[in-house]
């Protein structure tokens, strides 16, 4: 998503793009499920897929908006509400399903003469010269260019054929990804439980679904995925205190490893990492893919400030203003969302009084609650 982002931001230049995908997007899918990987865009990635006239393909198909959150903490009663109504704004933001938002991606894309999209493809072999790169791909195409950004996620080949090295570790919980359907409606609402073990989030999707993001250790997560469905809906219902009622209908499972990282570098000479390839953290806040769409507009306003000027694009000391851009807000967010996952994965008595007096306190302090509702909103 993030690659074919940059893609449509820099696509009104007369530069030439070439997106190159390890898989093609899903053209059409059956209208009786939803994709189990879902994202919570921000009002901030809302406005730069408005402005990239991606927006209204997303909304051409389905997305639904999150009004209000529910927080609270399992081992305590501290619990804060969040309400969008209280700021005078419509939402706090929208879930979409990833399938969505890269096929909306891909319709802007067609629409557009310098860019060419190849997938999918298999990488081979990387060359980072000192005027260009070239891709050689097993079938021994060769691409050339002046400049290559990779936005291949997590464990990223390119990062490491060019031997960028990171800095982190992997979480001891795994997320268990489905969709459900709840014997109460969801309110348009995001419903956060935090557990010792990792939240479990009841993210709203359309017709009463919703999405369900549970991060919990590596065995409990395996054992989740091994259940029948009859046993996993009585599991799911009673972690979450049955706040939607019995859960109906359940979507296919999967779990993945959470990995907290960041680059030692962003950029090098002809190579920039965007989104995941740059960065990951925890997914209790929904923020990874919103910190994605931000660096691949900020990449995009410094590639092309360098076009207009006939400056270089892949040049280090280009490249160098997009990295000092990026990295100081993507630390922040990593290092918030890792504190948050230890404060709450804490058993410590003190700490458990702690977080909940602060849930408790942010609830009723209306400037402090506005002033995160604010940070939601992507502001």
């Amino acid at each position: 998503m993030v690659g074919a982002t940059l893609a449509c931001a820099l696509a009104p230049s007369n530069l030439h793009i070439a997106l190159l995908g390890a898989h093609c997007p899903q053209p059409s899918w059956a209208d009786d499920g939803y994709d189990i990987r879902v994202s919570a865009i921000t009002r901030t990635s809302q406005a730069l897929l408005q402005d990239l006239q991606i927006w209204p393909y997303i909304e051409a198909q389905r997305l639904s908006p999150y009004r209000e959150m529910h927080v609270w903490d399992a081992s305590g009663h501290g619990e804060v509400h969040f309400d969008s109504a209280e700021l005078g704004e419509p939402d706090l933001g929208h879930i979409i399903e990833n399938r969505v938002i890269l096929k909306a991606l891909h319709q802007r894309l067609a629409l557009l003469d310098n860019v060419r999209l190849l997938c999918p493809v298999v990488t081979k072999k990387l060359d980072i010269g000192e005027d260009r790169t070239r891709l050689t791909l097993a079938d021994e195409t060769q691409i050339q260019g002046k400049l290559m950004v990779a936005a291949d996620g997590g464990r990223s080949w390119v990062r490491q054929q060019a031997g960028m090295g990171v800095h982190g570790w992997d979480y001891d919980q795994s997320a268990l990804v489905t969709w459900v359907k709840t014997e109460r409606h969801h309110q348009e609402a995001a419903w956060q439980r935090f557990q010792p073990d990792g939240p479990l989030a009841f993210l709203p999707l359309t017709e009463g679904h919703s999405a369900i993001v549970w991060s919990t250790g590596h065995e409990h997560a395996k054992a989740l995925l091994a259940l029948d469905k009859a046993a996993f809906a009585e599991e799911l219902a009673t972690s979450f205190e049955d706040r939607l009622g019995k859960i109906e209908k359940i979507g296919p499972r999967a779990v993945f490893p959470l990995r907290y990282f960041e680059t030692l570098h962003y950029v090098q000479p002809r190579l920039a990492l965007v989104g995941d390839a740059a960065h990951m953290m925890h997914p209790l806040a929904g923020q990874g893919v919103n910190l994605g769409m931000a660096d691949a507009a900020s990449l995009a306003e410094v590639l092309l400030d360098a076009h207009h000027k006939h400056r270089d694009p892949g040049r280090y000391s280009v490249l160098r203003r997009y990295e000092r851009w990026r990295r100081a807000d993507n630390r922040a967010m990593l290092c918030s969302m890792d504190a948050f996952k230890l404060l709450f994965s804490s058993r410590s008595q003190a700490i458990r009084w702690l977080r909940n007096t602060g849930l408790n306190m942010t609830d009723r302090i209306t400037p402090l609650k506005h002033a995160l509702m604010q940070r939601a909103l992507g502001g």
